[in-house]
């Protein structure tokens, strides 16, 4: 019995390349070999599928219908025999991943270090920064942001507990100017800010009150794009930074620097593995997704 699949690999090689020479140099077989393969299906559907000249070859009004149908098909059964395959095979190879630098969590090593131990056929490259783009115009398989920042059309899974900002000072900056008792206040206050580049307006800060968010657009005395510096200069009685509480706290917990605001900073959706969708990802890039999943549940 002949197989009614036979022949629509060359026939696609054909209608793409709308050359048997160059269709039987992309399938590895001979002229003659598509010729034979592509007239036998011609013989079985009962029609011409390619119109031959001695100068060129185009398809006709079936060979157009013809394809239309079969080559997102045959895209689906190619991705599906890969799927297959790949689940014989070892992810390996570079996995390049964008990462917010405020993602302590994530940045932390432990999780990252697991996921090394896991699949050491795996290299990372992580990138660092607070801009936002477009992850797959930029090369990167994967990102790492809060939820609020990342595009509709990705997948997302969460990679962190609920995060909250707040702002901090030293001990020694609140017994010397006082402490804020509302958002307002800190117009009156030396503020160390947050811009991501020069070009760019310092970070306004966010707030909550009667379940309403609004903004507070700090005149800062500092202003820098390295949380290291804002973290130092606010320990060191500058005055007040802002920032995520999951940073802030090791410095809190030493007593070097005090949380302030608090009532007005209320919890939100932490951070996100997103990475865009496709019909067969990367198998590199699901053995991240799979591990920071399964990481998740324990």
């Amino acid at each position: 019995m002949v197989d009614d699949l036979e022949g629509i690999s060359v026939f696609l090689a054909v209608a793409e390349a709308l050359n048997f020479r160059r269709a039987g140099e992309r399938l590895g077989v001979t002229r003659s070999a598509v010729s034979q393969a592509l007239q036998r299906l011609e013989d079985r559907l009962g029609v011409a599928l390619v119109q031959r000249t001695t100068r060129s070859v185009s398809l006709t009004e079936a060979g157009e219908v013809f394809l239309a149908a079969v080559r997102p098909s045959v895209r689906q059964v190619r991705d599906v025999m890969q799927t297959v395959r790949d689940m014989q095979a070892r992810p390996s190879g570079l996995l390049k991943v964008t990462v917010s630098s405020i993602a302590e969590s994530f940045l932390s090593g432990t999780l990252l270090a697991g996921f090394m131990q896991a699949c050491p056929e795996i290299k990372l490259d992580i990138t660092i920064t607070d801009d936002e783009f477009d992850i797959v115009e930029a090369g990167f398989d994967a990102g790492v942001r809060l939820g609020e920042v990342i595009e509709q059309d990705m997948i997302a899974i969460s990679v962190s507990e609920e995060q909250r900002q707040c702002a901090v000072a030293s001990p020694a900056y609140l017994e010397r100017r006082g402490q804020p008792r509302h958002p307002r206040d800190l117009q009156n206050h030396a503020c160390i800010g947050w811009r991501p580049r020069p070009d760019t307006a310092p970070y306004r800060w966010e707030f909550t009150e009667n379940d309403g968010d609004f903004d507070v657009a700090v005149d800062p005395a500092v202003t820098t794009n390295d949380m290291g510096m804002m973290i130092r200069m606010a320990c060191a009685g500058a005055g007040i930074t802002f920032g995520m509480v999951e940073t802030f706290g090791p410095y809190i917990k030493r007593g070097e620097l005090v949380p302030l605001l608090e009532d007005f900073c209320p919890p939100f959706p932490g951070f996100y593995l997103y990475y865009p969708r496709r019909q067969r990802q990367p198998l590199k890039l699901r053995a991240l997704v799979d591990y920071v999943s399964r990481s998740g549940r324990r």
